[in-house]
């Protein structure tokens, strides 16, 4: 009896430390996909800021608060399903998947660039926001998290696929609200900064006074660098998805040129430098097919437009 005992206790102690490794494989492995999405999650924490400019301030966090529950309904309940699926049964398109992504995110990042020098930007729901209700506002934010979620959950199957089901979900399910919980942590200390300086600078201490003067000058400058980082951040992401995709379907020379200057860089000067020509050249990539969409996609516009001025003039 003591020896059967013994046994179980025994298996129970084996099943635990199976359970603590897997455990602690989920973490690495969502720490690593997690990683690999990082040009994604800046721009999702810069962009979604604007959408509640100009509210009251005593309606900032709830607003942030139903756009992250959107963006967890999005990779929950629509977009893992999808990919999970597709990684059983059609792993073939997941690199095609990916690189339609990677094209997606270089053109967000050259068209940011495009309307920084040509002066015709636009904001993802700033100015608008006063005049319309918390609805709209909400689904909007919703809206355009869809796109930048399905890049973080792709992006993250594809450093997973070669764990088993089980394993690839609990590891997405994991990266979900572990992206979710920092984006909009992130966005919610962002939005009640200049709050928090205001407050800060009322008080009699010269000290706290000066903190808080000084976060809000910081504010609009912390924004600004958000969206540069963001941009930088899509355009190397996306150019390095194109070319390890490019190179995954039998196109190697892109990707064997900027891999050998790395290693000539890593060489000559170290791991750091190697890494950073590797990512300077991605996001050379990235613009350069960035560009391209953007030229596309105004030739499209302005077309469009023609269009629809002959039409008004025949009637």
């Amino acid at each position: 009896m003591a020896g059967g005992l013994a046994a179980l206790l025994d298996d129970v102690a084996t099943l635990a430390r199976a359970a603590a490794a897997s455990i602690d494989d989920v973490g690495a492995a969502a720490a690593k996909a997690s990683a690999k999405a990082a040009g994604v999650v800046v721009d999702d924490t810069a962009v979604t800021p604007q959408y509640v400019q100009g509210l009251a301030a005593e309606r900032e966090i709830p607003i942030v608060w139903r756009i992250a529950k959107g963006s967890l309904r999005n990779k929950l309940l629509f977009i893992l399903p999808a990919i999970m699926l597709l990684s059983q049964f059609a792993e073939g398109l997941l690199t095609p998947l990916l690189m339609v992504g990677g094209c997606y995110l270089a053109f967000e990042g050259a068209e940011k660039i495009w309307e920084k020098v040509s002066g015709h930007g636009h904001g993802a729901g700033g100015a608008d926001a006063e005049v319309k209700d918390e609805a709209t506002i909400v689904s909007g934010a919703v809206r355009t998290d869809f796109i930048l979620s399905a890049e973080i959950m792709v992006i993250s199957l594809n450093e997973v696929t070669d764990e088993p089901f089980v394993a690839r979900l609990v590891t997405l399910i994991v990266v979900a609200f572990a992206i979710t919980a920092l984006v909009y942590g992130v966005v919610g200390l962002i939005v009640k900064m200049d709050d928090a300086g205001l407050s800060l600078s009322q008080r009699e201490n010269s000290g706290l006074a000066g903190v808080g003067r000084g976060l809000v000058k910081a504010m609009p400058k912390l924004l600004t660098g958000l969206a540069v980082i963001g941009t930088a951040a899509m355009l190397w992401v996306g150019g390095h998805i194109l070319l390890v995709g490019a190179d995954d379907l039998g196109w190697h020379g892109p990707y064997d040129v900027v891999h050998h200057l790395e290693e000539r860089a890593h060489e000559a000067a170290g791991g750091v430098v190697g890494w950073l020509v590797n990512t300077l050249g991605s996001a050379v990539v990235g613009l350069l097919v960035g560009a391209v969409i953007v030229l596309v996609w105004l030739l499209v516009q302005r077309l469009r437009g023609k269009g629809a001025a002959t039409h008004d003039a025949a009637h």
